[in-house]
Formats: C-alpha cells, sequence, structure tokens
C-alpha cells in the first residue's frame, strides 16, 4: 500500500466534548504502523502549540511538537520581518506572538480567540489601526466551536464586526485557506487525505486542493445534514476508528 499523507482535524474528529473520540488514539497508532505520515491540524486559536500538544497527549492521542499545525504556527510563518502586530487574542497566542510586538506603528491586527479579554478598547484599538492601513489578519474565521457545555461564540464572528466596521476583508490564516494546507503537508511526501467533521472547511479546503476528503460522522456532521450547497466529501465513515480500515482498502 502506497504511503499516504494523512492531515486529521481535531476537534469534532479526533476530540469530542473535550475528550478523544474512542478509537481515535488507536487509529492514529494503525495508520502510522501502515507507513503513512499523520499530522493534525486545527483551527484552535486558543493555546500555545506546545499546550496544545499536551493536551492532545493527555486524552491517549501520540503527537510530537511539528505535527499539529494551529493558525497561530501559520501567523508566525507569514508575518515579515519588521512587522508589528496588534493581537485581538488572549495572553497565549499573544505570547506567541511576542517577537512581533514593541513600540512602532501597527502593521498587522492579528484577531484569535479573544473571550478572556475582549472589551470595547481592545476592540477599537484593533478597529483604528486596520483604518490606518494595518493588514487585518484572521487566525480563523468560524462562527461557533462546540466544547464540553455546549455551542460558544468563536473568532469568525469577532473578526466580521471588524470587516464590516473597516470596509476590509480579513486575510484567513487557518482552515480552509490553502495556504494553511500547503503549511501543514510541507515536506511530507504521499498522495494528500484530509478527515474532518466540518464541510465548510476541512472538505471544503480538501476539495479545493484535490485531495482526497473523508467525512466523519462526529462534531459539526448533524448540524450540517440539513444545510444546503455545502462541498460533498470523497468518503464519509462513522467516526475516525473506521479510517485506518478505509486507507488499507484504498
Amino acid at each position: 500500500m502506497e504511503p499516504r499523507l494523512v492531515l486529521l482535524d481535531l476537534d469534532g474528529t479526533l476530540h469530542e466534548h473535550g475528550r478523544a473520540v474512542p478509537g481515535a488514539a488507536r487509529a492514529v497508532v494503525e495508520l502510522r504502523r501502515a507507513g503513512h505520515t499523520v499530522r493534525v491540524f486545527t483551527n484552535t486559536d486558543s493555546q500555545s502549540e506546545a499546550s496544545l500538544v499536551e493536551r492532545i497527549r493527555r486524552s491517549g492521542i501520540p503527537v510530537a511538537l511539528g505535527e499539529v499545525f494551529t493558525p497561530v504556527v501559520a501567523a508566525r510563518r507569514v508575518l515579515p520581518p519588521g512587522a508589528r502586530v496588534l493581537a485581538l487574542a488572549d495572553r497565549a497566542v499573544r505570547d506567541e506572538l511576542a517577537a512581533y510586538t514593541g513600540p512602532g506603528e501597527v502593521t498587522h491586527v492579528v484577531v484569535g480567540d479573544c473571550r478572556q479579554t475582549l472589551s470595547y478598547e481592545r476592540l477599537d484599538a484593533a478597529f483604528r489601526a486596520v483604518r490606518a492601513g494595518a493588514e487585518l489578519l484572521a487566525l480563523q474565521h468560524g462562527p461557533y466551536f462546540r466544547a464540553a457545555d455546549g455551542d460558544h461564540l468563536d473568532t469568525g464572528a469577532i473578526v466580521a464586526a471588524l470587516e464590516f466596521a473597516t470596509g476590509r476583508q480579513a486575510r484567513v490564516l487557518g482552515k480552509p485557506s490553502q495556504d494553511f494546507l500547503r503549511l501543514a503537508a510541507h515536506d511530507a511526501p504521499g498522495e494528500l487525505w484530509v478527515a474532518g467533521d466540518d464541510r465548510t472547511t476541512d472538505i471544503r479546503m480538501a476539495g479545493a486542493a484535490g485531495a482526497t476528503a473523508v467525512l466523519v460522522r462526529t462534531g459539526k456532521y448533524a448540524d450540517q445534514q440539513a444545510i444546503g450547497d455545502l462541498p460533498e466529501p470523497t468518503h464519509v465513515i462513522d467516526s475516525i476508528a473506521d479510517l485506518p480500515a478505509l486507507l488499507s482498502g484504498a
């Protein structure tokens, strides 16, 4: 069997309601034993890379630094030398972008998860910086996310407010950006497979890249069943636990 590069979404695919999906850890191990390169890619924009890796490990899923790709990782790659960032985000993300903060005119406004620190004053500062010419970067554009206690407003709602007020379109660094996909797939050989629960991000991004798109019936799957005109996957499986069998027969 030819080795593949397999990109796995995190929330809704490997994790659901804050815990690993049954069989997820075993699936990752089996995929690697079969010779596939496995990486996790996620729109999580509230944690540092290291803390996210640790959270995934605690759930029993084996990952290492460099195998988990987030919009924060993407931001560090795309910000040019000398950039000055106003980060509308919580402390963990601001710390990740600390090399780009300091005195000087703001060149980029980076919007991420800011539920712990959002205030009118900070939102207004971001608005004024974009109006003055700073580029608006969205770590992701999701309208809501799903947690153990239910659904919550996500970063995309804050980005939409700034887009409306400034008349500027944000550059989205996370899914479904093709730049994000290329970053996650960087230097890995083999045909690309993408598995996720969200047709608006995971499946759309895979389809635009010509990758094999696998939709799981966990996470946001049920929410999107009543929505028409969404991208169609190549395959549909009950959960990520079924992916190794699908790949072995491909």
